[in-house]
């Protein structure tokens, strides 16, 4: 099994900004819904833990593994996708005119700009990652945690189930909240994400 986790709640999630790359902590809410999340990831069975090196997705899996033998690895491609000039920006969700607003709504004719990356930058080390390291894991048989964030997380899902752009954020994950993977039992997955996961609605 795949387990794949946002990170907890920060500040800039309450207020609505564009993180992306910027290194935002977590809030005492996201500290305590990672809390309250230890005991059902705890109970999952989870080998290994791959995590985000931004602090709020550390933050989160140290949280998760506190008092197991559960070893948390950084990989560098599992950072969070990246906005350029455009994080820390505010209400993007509402102005259709602003070239982020396609990212959300219209994922599949977002063109990147004032230096974001793509999505096919994106997928690109999504694609590497699972090659390189899901891929011999799943074949020992081991299951999998990796802490990470939104835009990457929906890239990882929408690859491993083979999904097209359009429906990249057909499973939009809340703080906290994981998506649980079965390789090969494709039915096994969405029948165990349909009864939490709704195509997302921006506000």
């Amino acid at each position: 099994m795949i387990g794949i986790l946002r990170h907890g709640k920060t500040d800039w999630n309450v207020k609505h900004k564009i993180q992306g790359r910027t290194d935002i902590p977590l809030n005492e809410e996201g500290i305590n819904s990672a809390k309250e999340a230890r005991e059902k990831v705890s109970a999952l069975g989870f080998d290994i833990c791959y995590v985000s090196p931004l602090t709020r997705a550390r933050q989160t899996a140290q949280i998760l593994t506190e008092g197991s033998s559960l070893k948390n690895v950084v990989d560098e491609r599992l950072i969070e996708l990246g906005f350029g000039d455009h994080e820390g920006m505010e209400g993007v969700f509402g102005k259709p005119e602003h070239p982020l607003y396609k990212l959300f709504f219209d994922t599949e004719n977002y063109e990147a700009t004032c230096g974001a990356e793509s999505i096919a930058e994106l997928m690109a080390r999504v694609k590497e990652f699972c090659g390189e390291v899901l891929d011999p894991l799943i074949k020992e048989g081991k299951n999998v945690l990796i802490v990470a964030h939104g835009a990457l997380n929906a890239a990882l899902i929408t690859f491993l189930m083979g999904n097209e752009i359009k429906d990249f954020w057909a499973y939009g994950q809340s703080n906290c909240s994981i998506f649980k993977f079965y390789p090969g039992d494709m039915e096994r997955t969405q029948e165990e994400n349909a009864a939490t996961y709704k195509i997302l609605q921006m506000r």
